[in-house]
């Protein structure tokens, strides 16, 4: 039954001696163990909210500094549109074989057209023509619509470089809070939370 599946959680711990002043330096360490230990290390949930009704999916982290979190997307799909309208986030990253959770609230802001351009011109080139194929969060009759719709734009694009659509691009997630959870055994977990508050992060520990 459900309520009988549980796990003790004793892969690692988390302490004050392993902080780092900038939760995105010890967010890099972790990202940078699940790279090695997960399957799919760079997916997080990403949950919007509009009109009080939160919505959420899985989206791939491309890039992480001090700076912030970014991902790319349709700006037109569904989460685009509810960005748009609100730009507050929440993030959540789950790794499974460390026993540690991440999450993160705060903001996004559009990266600049040349950011995206970047890295749109180093995805490959099916992913390239899947942007300007598909429209995303619309409704479509058919998947024969979508392939008709691919293969359109590969003939269109035959022997040229694909150029990024003006309605793709990046977000990046600005953190103002950030979580860490470590697994530990008897669900006595560690967690520790950084908030931003006049341009410095406090640390608290918190009960698990």
């Amino acid at each position: 039954m459900l309520r009988d599946i549980r796990k003790n959680y004793q892969h690692d711990f988390l302490d004050e001696s392993k902080l780092t002043d900038h939760p995105l330096k010890l967010f890099k360490q972790w990202l940078d163990d699940a790279i090695i230990q997960e399957e799919e290390p760079t997916a997080l949930t990403l949950s919007t909210a509009i009109d009080g009704q939160p919505d959420s999916r899985i989206v791939l982290l491309k890039h992480a500094d001090e700076a912030g979190l970014v991902f790319f997307t349709n700006y037109d799909s569904n989460k685009g549109q509810q960005l748009a309208t609100n730009n507050k986030v929440a993030v959540n990253f789950f790794w499974p074989k460390l026993e540690r959770q991440v999450r993160i609230k705060g903001h996004v802001e559009k990266l600049t057209s040349e950011n995206s351009s970047d890295y749109f011109k180093s995805r490959p080139r099916d992913s390239q023509l899947g942007a300007w194929a598909s429209p995303q969060s619309k409704e479509i009759k058919s998947r024969n619509e979508l392939d008709k719709s691919f293969e359109h734009y590969s003939n269109l694009f035959e022997g040229k470089e694909i150029d990024k659509p003006s309605h793709w691009g990046g977000y990046i997630v600005k953190p103002e809070v950030v979580e860490f959870w470590q697994g530990r055994p008897n669900r006595l977990h560690d967690r520790f939370r950084y908030e931003l508050e006049s341009g410095q992060w406090k640390i608290k520990r918190l009960a698990p």
